[in-house]
C-alpha cells in the first residue's frame, strides 16, 4: 500500500504506569500541579476562541465550509499537507485510507475542535490527533495502520502493541463519547443551534465579558473621537476624563479635569456631577467637543451647564482649559433629575435631553415642566452648534424643528413629555443593509412603577407626567385625549429592576450574532437585557442577557461577573459595545469597571475586523491595564482545588481504617479469591451505536488532486525532505497507558503475589496526562526550563506521600518504571533528590528482606 518507507523519528519509549489507590492517586497530583478542572465541551478552536463562518468557500474541508474554525488559507494549508501525505500511498492506498487521512485532517475546522484536540484550556498541551470515537479509530488502525506515521511523529502512536490497535485506540480516547469524531457529526445535541448566541432553558441569553477598565470613580460616560485613532474617553462623574489607547493602555495624565467646577457629593445616589461628553461630528478638523455638567451659579443656584471646549494644540490628549465656551445653562429646581446625555445626530445637529427638575411626580406648574413647552426642563433639545444665533445666543435653532413657529413653545424643543432619560444612542444601522440608521434609543428613568425604552421621534411626547410607561401615573392628565403620546418599545415593572440605564443597538464586527440587538440593563438590580425587533410586526422582544456559565465562558481572558450597579453604556469607534459599572456608586469611590461584551457562540472570520488606528503623539505616560476580575479558567482552577482538598481531608479521615487493614495484609497474605478486584474505571461501559466503519470521507469520494495554490505549496513543501510535517506537537512528557489491558495486567500480578494493585479511573488519568504534560513542557529552543519543577519529581513526591499510608507493595511498577528516570534525568540534585534516593534505597532493601524471610 506504501510505496516509498517512512522515516522514523526518535522519541522516547518511556510510559510510566503507575497504580494505586485512585482517589489518593487524584488528589495527590491535583493538589501538586493545580489540575483545573476538566470542561464540558463547547463551540472553541484551537486559537481558543470562538468558530466563524468562512468569507470565502472551503474547497478541501467544505463540511465545515458553513461554519466552523478555517478560512480559505488555512483549508488550503491542510489540503496541501494532505497531498504530501498521499504522495506515499499507491492507488490502493488512496482508495482504502484517503477518506481517513482527510477526515483527521479535516477535524481543526471542525467547531469543536478545540474539544477533539483537548485544547480547550491553554494552560494544557495539544494532542497530536483528534479524539477519535472507539469504532472508527479501530477501522482506521486496521485498514491504515501504516499512515500513523504519516500523520504524527509521536513513537506512542507509531508503535502502539497488538494489531487490532487497542493501546492507539487509547490514546486516542475521549472520556465524553458523543464529542470524539465522527459521532460529533451527528448528536443534535450539540449540532442544533451551533453558531447562534447560546441560551439557557429560560431563553436567557449566554454571553461574556472582558474587563477592559478599572479603579473609576463612578464612570458615567464612554465615548470616541471618531478621529480614527480608537481612543477612547472615559468620563468620571467627579470631572475628570481619561484616556484610553488602542492597545488598551491608560494615559497617566487626564484629557480633562473640571473638579473645581463639577458640582458633586460623596453621597451614594447623588445625581449631580460630569454627566456627559460628545465630540464634534467635523472633530479631525475643528478640535471641539461638548460637556454637560452640573454647576453652582450665582446666589449658589444650581444649574447644568453645556459647554463647547477645544482640544489644545500642543497635546491631542488635553484639552485645552481656557477653551470652555458656555453654550446654554438651565436652572435645576432640585437636585435629582438632571438628564445629562450629548449626541450628535445623522443630521449634524446636537442632541440635549434634560431632566423634568426633580423632586417626585414633576410637581412644578400646573402640568409639570415636562409637558410645559416653554420650559427646557424635561425635554429633547435640538441645536445647531455651528453658528451664533439671534439674540447673543451661542446656537442656533434649526429651521425644521417641531416648535419653531408655536406660540410660547421654546424654538429648541424637539421632543417633550420626559422624565429623566438616562443614556440614549444614535443606531449606526445594519453594516450591510443600513436598516435602522439614524434611529435614536433612550431608556427613561420611571417613578414607582415602571421603567422604559423608547425611540424618539421629531415632535414626540412621551407622556410624563401623564403616563409611566404604558400605564396612566396622572389619571386626570392621562384622560386628556389631546396628549396624542408616543408609547415606549418597552417598558418593566419595579419587580425586574427600579432604574433604567439606556444602551446601544450592536452594529460591531467581533460578534455577527449580536448585530440589531439593542442591549441595555438596570442600574439598581444590575440586570443586563436585550430588545430584538419583529420587522414583520414591528413590536420589540425583550430577552434577558445572563452571564457566568462556565461552560460558556470558558475562554482566555473572559469573565462571567460584574460589578452591580449599570451606570452606563458605550461604544469604540469599531462598534464593539461595553457597559460601565461599580460595586459602590459614590462620585469618589474608584470601585468602578468597564466592560466588553463578547459572543462565546460565533466570532468574525479572521481579518475581517481588523483596523490601522490613526497614530496619535502621547506625551504622557501610560499605564498598563491590569486586570481585577478573576478570568472563568482561574476559577475553574479554584474550584478544582477546593474540591481536591475537600477529598483530601475526607481521604486522611478514613485513613486510620485503611492503614490497619493494610497492617493485616502484610502478616496474613491474602488468597486470590479474597483479593478485591480492579474496577473499571468511568466510561468504561461502552454505549450501543448503530454505526458502520468506514471512512467519513468515503461518503463524499476521495478528494481530487488540487491545482493552482494549493498544489503549488505542496511541491514548495515536498522540497528538500522527505517526510511531510507532522501537526505541531507539545506532547513532550508521555501520558500513562490506563487502558483495559495495562488494568487487567497489573491486576493479575496484584494477585499472584497477595498484594493489591488498583488503577487510577479514565477520567483522573486524563487530567493528569495534562498536567505532566503541562509540567515537563520544554521553554523555547527544546531547553527544558530549570524554574519549573520537574514533573518526574513531583510525581514521585505524591508516590512518597502515599506511601506512608499505602501498601508500599503496590508502588512497585510505578518506582521500577520511574527509578531510573528520576535517578538519570538532567536536572539540579538537591534534598528533595536525596531524599527520594533514600526512599527509593529503604523500598529495595525491604524487599530483598522480605524475599530471604
Amino acid at each position: 500500500m506504501l510505496r516509498r518507507s517512512i522515516p522514523r523519528g526518535g522519541w522516547s519509549r518511556w510510559t510510566p504506569r503507575l497504580l494505586t489507590s485512585p482517589r489518593i492517586f487524584c488528589l495527590s497530583l491535583i493538589v501538586l500541579l493545580g489540575q483545573v478542572g476538566l470542561l464540558q465541551g463547547h463551540p472553541q478552536c484551537l486559537d481558543y476562541r470562538p468558530p466563524f463562518q468562512p468569507l470565502q468557500h472551503l474547497e478541501f474541508c467544505s463540511d465545515y465550509e458553513s461554519f466552523g474554525c478555517c478560512d480559505q488559507r488555512k483549508d488550503h494549508r491542510i489540503a496541501a499537507r494532505y497531498w504530501d501525505i498521499m504522495e506515499y500511498f499507491d492507488l490502493k492506498g488512496h482508495e482504502l485510507c484517503g477518506g481517513y487521512i482527510k477526515d483527521i485532517l479535516c477535524q481543526e475546522c471542525s467547531p469543536y475542535a478545540a474539544h477533539l484536540y483537548d485544547a480547550e484550556n491553554p494552560r494544557t498541551p495539544l494532542r497530536n490527533l483528534p479524539g477519535l470515537c472507539s469504532d472508527y479509530c479501530s477501522a482506521f488502525h486496521s485498514n491504515c495502520h501504516s499512515a500513523i506515521a504519516l500523520l504524527t511523529n509521536d513513537r506512542r502512536f507509531q508503535e502502539s502493541p497488538g494489531k487490532d490497535g487497542t493501546r492507539f485506540c487509547h490514546l486516542l480516547n475521549l472520556p465524553d463519547k458523543d464529542y470524539c469524531f465522527p459521532n460529533i457529526l451527528r448528536s443534535d445535541h450539540l449540532n442544533r443551534n451551533l453558531g447562534t448566541v447560546a441560551e439557557d432553558r429560560r431563553g436567557c441569553l449566554q454571553l461574556c465579558l472582558a474587563e477592559v477598565a478599572n479603579r473609576l470613580r463612578n464612570p458615567v460616560a464612554m465615548v470616541h473621537a471618531g478621529d480614527g485613532t480608537h481612543r477612547f474617553f472615559v468620563a468620571e462623574q467627579v470631572g475628570v476624563v481619561w484616556v484610553y489607547l488602542p492597545d488598551g493602555s491608560r494615559l497617566e495624565q487626564p484629557f480633562l479635569d473640571l473638579k473645581s467646577l463639577v458640582l458633586t457629593t460623596p453621597w451614594i445616589g447623588d445625581e449631580r456631577g460630569f454627566l456627559g461628553l460628545a465630540f464634534h461630528p467635523r472633530f479631525r478638523r475643528n478640535r471641539k467637543f461638548y460637556i454637560y455638567y452640573s454647576c453652582l451659579g450665582k446666589k449658589r443656584v444650581e444649574k447644568i451647564r453645556i459647554s463647547e471646549m477645544k482640544v489644545s494644540l500642543a497635546d491631542p490628549n488635553k484639552a485645552d482649559p481656557k477653551s470652555e465656551r458656555v453654550i446654554l445653562e438651565i436652572e435645576e429646581p432640585a437636585s435629582n433629575h438632571n438628564g445629562g446625555q450629548l449626541l450628535f445626530g445623522l443630521d449634524g445637529y446636537m442632541y440635549i435631553f434634560t431632566g423634568d427638575g426633580g423632586q417626585a411626580g414633576d410637581p412644578f406648574g400646573k402640568f409639570g415642566n415636562a409637558q410645559n413647552k416653554s420650559s427646557l426642563l424635561g425635554k429633547v433639545l435640538r441645536i445647531d452648534v455651528n453658528g451664533a444665533g439671534s439674540g447673543g445666543k451661542r446656537y442656533r435653532v434649526p429651521m425644521d424643528n417641531p416648535f419653531v413657529s408655536e406660540p410660547g413653545a421654546h424654538p429648541a424643543i424637539y421632543a417633550y413629555g420626559i422624565r429623566n432619560m438616562w443614556r440614549c444612542a444614535v443606531d449606526r444601522g445594519d453594516p450591510i443593509t443600513h436598516q435602522g440608521r439614524g434611529r435614536m434609543f433612550c431608556g427613561d428613568v420611571g417613578e414607582n412603577r415602571f421603567e422604559e425604552v423608547d425611540i424618539i421621534v421629531k415632535g414626540g411626547n412621551y407622556g410624563w407626567r401623564a403616563k409611566e410607561g404604558f400605564e396612566c401615573y396622572d389619571k386626570k392628565l392621562c384622560q386628556n385625549a389631546s396628549l396624542d403620546d408616543i408609547l415606549p418599545i418597552y417598558a418593566y415593572g419595579h419587580a425586574v429592576g427600579k432604574s433604567v440605564t439606556g444602551g446601544y443597538v450592536y452594529r460591531g464586527c467581533e460578534s455577527p450574532n449580536l448585530n440589531g440587538l439593542y442591549i441595555f440593563g438596570d442600574f439598581m438590580s444590575g440586570r443586563l437585557m436585550a430588545l430584538q425587533e419583529d420587522r414583520k410586526t414591528k413590536k420589540w422582544k425583550k430577552q434577558d442577557i445572563c452571564l457566568g456559565s462556565t461552560e460558556s465562558c470558558a475562554f482566555p481572558g473572559l469573565i462571567s461577573t460584574h460589578s452591580k450597579f449599570i451606570i452606563s453604556f458605550g461604544e469604540d469607534e469599531a462598534g464593539e459595545l461595553y457597559f460601565l459599572a461599580t460595586s459602590y456608586p459614590s462620585a469618589y469611590a474608584p470601585h468602578g469597571s468597564i466592560y466588553k461584551f463578547v459572543d462565546p457562540s460565533r466570532r468574525a472570520p479572521p481579518g475581517k475586523c481588523k483596523y490601522k488606528p490613526v497614530p496619535v503623539k502621547t506625551r504622557s505616560k501610560r499605564v498598563q491595564f491590569r486586570p481585577l476580575a478573576k478570568m472563568v479558567l482561574d476559577l475553574l482552577k479554584e474550584q478544582s482545588e477546593k474540591a481536591a482538598r475537600k477529598m483530601s481531608r475526607a481521604t486522611l479521615a478514613s485513613s486510620p481504617n485503611r492503614a490497619s487493614s493494610q497492617k493485616d495484609s502484610f502478616k496474613k497474605p491474602a488468597s486470590p479469591t479474597s483479593s478485591r478486584k480492579t474496577s473499571p474505571g468511568p466510561g468504561a461501559k461502552k454505549r450501543a451505536r448503530v454505526w458502520s466503519p468506514g471512512p467519513q470521507g468515503k461518503r463524499k469520494g476521495i478528494p481530487k488532486r488540487p491545482s493552482g495554490i494549493a498544489r503549488q505549496a505542496a511541491q514548495h513543501r515536498r522540497a528538500g525532505r522527505s517526510l511531510p510535517p507532522p501537526l505541531p506537537s507539545r506532547w513532550l512528557a508521555m501520558p500513562m497507558n490506563f487502558h483495559k489491558g495495562a488494568q487487567n495486567a497489573q491486576a493479575g500480578r496484584g494477585q499472584a503475589s497477595g498484594r493489591l494493585a488498583i488503577a487510577p479511573p479514565a477520567g483522573c488519568a486524563a487530567q493528569l496526562q495534562a498536567q505532566l504534560r503541562l509540567r515537563a513542557r520544554p521553554a523555547r529552543g527544546g531547553v527544558p526550563d530549570a524554574s519549573r519543577p520537574p514533573a518526574l519529581l513531583w510525581l514521585s513526591t505524591s508516590l512518597i506521600l502515599q506511601s506512608l499510608r499505602t501498601n508500599l507493595w503496590s508502588l512497585a511498577p510505578a518506582f521500577r518504571e520511574l527509578g531510573p528516570q528520576v535517578l538519570v534525568a538532567p536536572r539540579p540534585r538537591g534534598p528533595l533528590f536525596l531524599f527520594l534516593l533514600f526512599v527509593a534505597f529503604r523500598y529495595f532493601l525491604f524487599r530483598v528482606i522480605s524475599k530471604a524471610q
